[in-house]
């Protein structure tokens, strides 16, 4: 199975003040995700709209941008990996945003509410209500 998170999404599905330092979030994001991949033996591509001021680098999972920063360029960046991979059945798109749904389905990918995976990455900030320890 491979993963495809929206990463921004993930981010925003907990208010836990990620707006605050957006780099920090990112940063989070792909440790927790490193992890879960490791743990889980699963293949994770993470999509951001834009790079952070510093690299994220990762030897676990693909850390991924839109070419081009603008509205729905991760969502144009995510359709477009899940369009030229042979086999999207097998792909399963980590978002909460419905358009982006419709589109990666329709191609044959299978969806994961943002939320959802956010408690399998994270489980003890599900147990907290989302609080981050750090």
């Amino acid at each position: 199975m491979r993963w495809i998170v929206d990463g921004m999404n993930v981010i925003g599905s907990r208010p836990d003040g990620w707006w605050k330092d957006r780099q920090r979030a990112m940063v989070v994001l792909a440790e927790r995700l490193d992890q879960w991949a490791d743990a889980q033996r699963e293949a994770v591509t993470v999509v951001f709209e834009r790079p952070p001021s510093t690299p994220i680098r990762s030897s676990l999972i693909e850390v991924t941008y839109a070419p081009k920063a603008a509205a729905n360029s991760a969502d144009d960046e995510i359709v477009r990996l899940v369009r030229a991979d042979p086999r999207p059945g097998e792909i399963r798109v980590v978002t909460s945003d419905r358009a982006l749904t419709e589109r990666v389905q329709c191609l044959g990918a299978s969806v994961v509410r943002a939320e959802g995976f956010r408690d399998l990455i994270d489980p003890r900030d599900a147990k907290r209500g989302g609080r981050h320890a750090d």
